[in-house]
């Protein structure tokens, strides 16, 4: 049988040792004829065996193992038939991957190694953070995953379920996956050795079971067929692809100042050179240089997304080096220090707050190329103020985000008892009045705060969290970074009321003391208004023993409230020096601006609301079927509010009866 089985010929049989013939297979020795071709030699037994391969080598040959093709060849798509043949598929897939990896390692010589972290450190008189800080293994984990290859991994954003994934991206030891039944727009990165990602069958060997994503396509009764269709003729990655995830530092070693390299959260396929610029507890803040603080996020000390310096260099992926992002025309070059307070556990927020007096490292402001300035701590920032007010100067300058039709509809003021609250009023206002929500949405700084945003774009609504606010000087940071984002005028929003317009963007005239203000820097101001009103908060509450050691420690004079705030937190309605406004004499007949008008009129401190009846459209008829269920219900108002506008609802049926 096995003489028979030798001379048993074919085209695309291959050679069992050194001495066979490559068409026939038989181990005559010696073995005369040669051919040679561009992978090789061949060698043959006889003249006939050279002929029959020669005709057959002509016809096709497989790019890969460069023997003869048997039937149908296999061809790479979008490519030249003749150049990318293949005898099986097997082939085709080992040379992919030596592609992939030639074309990876051909680019990184030229891109991945351009920064200089020894010139950088130098220059910055930095330090950077040690290597054993991180999460991270000291040798960068070779990747051996190819694109399209099925895994199981745990969906991000509900992390109790696990779902199939498909490589989709590699950037050096990165995987770009996509949940198999989810879109594109829900892509994640995930390290080769993290231990949320899985070869196939890990969920079922240990007692789970596969999910569908989150916010799965389909019907969820389609699932099992679904996932049969998917895995059916998939090609899985293998066990020994996956990595074993580095040990956890023991504690937070991490100091102020320290450079390192971290995944930037909005553009999460970019890992970008950083700073450390605050520290609380087990959670660190991270900085990037040379861009905006909107970037910035609170993470812990052993997240996987931060890197020691050069691990980028050494595991062959980008690293975008320090920004130089114009502003009004200038470019500035600075490592914000956030002064957001992460989010701390109930239970370790007594041992990590400071002593009174003191100043955290949370606390100190951003830092530019030429100065820097620690701003005061005072006891009125450890206590929320009675009242909150902000003022909308509709006369600003928009810039090229905002609408000025709908920043001059906003209300005159906004405000609210807590800082969550004004926070959500202000920051709501601007994305409703943006002319694209989606420019203004995308500039929002992310965080795990109480504060949610949503906007209305692509044909669906988005829904974001902002970073915690602690007190009130928190929601000018963010609203200071965000003006400066949008290129709009800073004194859209004020602490306090520019009755004769803003000096910037007007040519009225204006008192000594707004002028001096308006003129002052963008950083000094705001830290001038938020001193003005830590110290009017003060006045308003007394003086506190725990403001001793604060600078300055002169009492402050109560600065006397302005009358339109005086009029807009009343829960009377004041005595009206001024006409009603012109409307229509039927109230079935005014517009959406006619209501609001009108409710502003005969209750100011009901024109905070004014946005949520432009925004569901209440105009004179509306208005007139409106009850308290349908306000709490669908405009999200509290009680006392909606009780207020019920009454003002029957007085205006009342006199519409008496007018018929």
């Amino acid at each position: 049988m096995s003489g028979l089985q030798g001379k048993v010929r074919g085209p695309g049989r291959p050679p069992k040792n050194k001495s066979s013939c490559t068409w026939c297979g038989e181990t005559k020795q010696p073995l005369k004829y040669v051919y040679p071709t561009q992978h090789g030699k061949k060698e043959f037994c006889s003249e006939t065996c050279l002929s029959e391969f020669r005709k057959a080598y002509i016809k096709g040959a497989c790019l890969e193992c460069d023997n003869v093709i048997r039937g149908a060849p296999v061809r790479l798509e979008h490519e030249n038939a003749s150049s990318k043949d293949f005898c099986s598929t097997f082939c085709l897939n080992k040379h992919t991957k030596k592609e992939q990896a030639e074309q990876k390692r051909a680019g990184q010589m030229d891109i991945y190694s351009t920064f200089d972290w020894d010139a950088y450190l130098k220059d910055t008189n930095s330090i950077a953070a040690p290597p054993e800080y991180f999460k991270q293994n000291l040798s960068s984990p070779v990747n051996e995953f190819a694109s399209g290859m099925k895994l199981e991994a745990l969906d991000p954003r509900n992390l109790t379920s696990t779902c199939i994934a498909t490589v989709v991206g590699i950037l050096g030891p990165r995987l770009r996956l996509r949940l198999d039944g989810s879109d594109n727009k829900n892509d994640f990165w995930r390290l080769v050795d993290s231990n949320e990602i899985h070869p196939i069958g890990h969920c079922e060997k240990h007692g789970g079971m596969l999910q569908p994503p989150l916010g799965f396509r389909m019907n969820a009764s389609s699932w099992p067929m679904f996932l049969l269709k998917t895995l059916n003729n998939a090609e899985m990655a293998h066990a020994k692809m996956f990595k074993k995830e580095p040990a956890t530092p023991s504690k937070n070693l991490f100091q102020v100042g320290m450079k390192l390299e971290a995944v930037d959260k909005k553009n999460p396929q970019l890992i970008c050179t950083a700073t450390i610029g605050a520290i609380k507890g087990d959670m660190i803040h991270v900085t990037f240089d040379g861009w905006k603080g909107a970037f910035d996020y609170w993470c812990r000390y052993d997240s996987r997304d931060i890197f020691p310096v050069s691990w980028c260099a050494r595991s062959g992926h980008p690293l975008q080096p320090p920004g130089q992002k114009p502003a009004y025309g200038s470019s500035r070059f600075k490592a914000r220090v956030c002064n957001v307070a992460p989010p701390v556990a109930p239970e370790t927020a007594q041992q990590l707050s400071p002593a009174p007096g003191a100043v955290s490292p949370s606390c100190v402001p951003a830092m530019t190329a030429t100065s820097t300035t620690v701003e005061p701590v005072t006891s009125s920032e450890q206590k929320p103020a009675d009242e909150y007010a902000v003022f909308v100067n509709h006369s600003c300058k928009c810039g090229p985000y905002l609408d000025p039709r709908k920043v001059s509809a906003l209300p005159m003021m906004f405000s609210g008892k807590s800082v969550h609250r004004l926070a959500r009023d202000c920051v709501q206002g601007l994305v409703d009045a943006a002319l694209d929500q989606k420019h203004v949405f995308s500039l929002l700084r992310r965080g795990q705060g109480q504060v949610v945003i949503t906007a209305s774009f692509d044909h669906k609504t988005e829904s974001t969290e902002l970073p915690p606010f602690e007190k009130l000087s928190d929601l000018w940071d963010l609203l200071e970074i965000l003006f400066d984002e949008m290129m709009c005028c800073e004194n859209i929003y004020t602490s306090q009321l520019l009755s004769e317009g803003c000096p910037k963007c007007s040519k009225h005239l204006v008192t000594p003391a707004v002028k001096k203000e308006c003129e002052t820097p963008v950083g000094e101001a705001s830290l001038k208004r938020r001193w003005s009103e830590s110290s009017d908060a003060s006045s308003r509450m007394g003086p506190s023993p725990s403001s001793v050691g604060t600078a300055p420690t002169a009492k402050q004079p109560r600065k006397s409230v302005p009358a339109e705030l005086e009029a807009a937190t009343s829960t009377t309605p004041p005595e009206h020096s001024e006409s009603p406004p012109k409307m229509p004499a039927d109230p079935a007949e005014w517009s959406i601006e006619d209501v609001i008008r009108h409710i502003a009129y005969v209750d100011p401190a009901l024109g905070v609301h004014a946005d949520l009846f432009r925004k569901h459209e209440i105009d004179g008829k509306a208005l007139l079927l409106l009850n308290s269920d349908m306000m709490m219900k669908y405009m999200g108002l509290k009680l006392g509010p909606a009780l207020k506008i019920c009454n003002l609802v029957n007085r205006i049926k009342g006199r519409k009866h008496l007018m018929l």
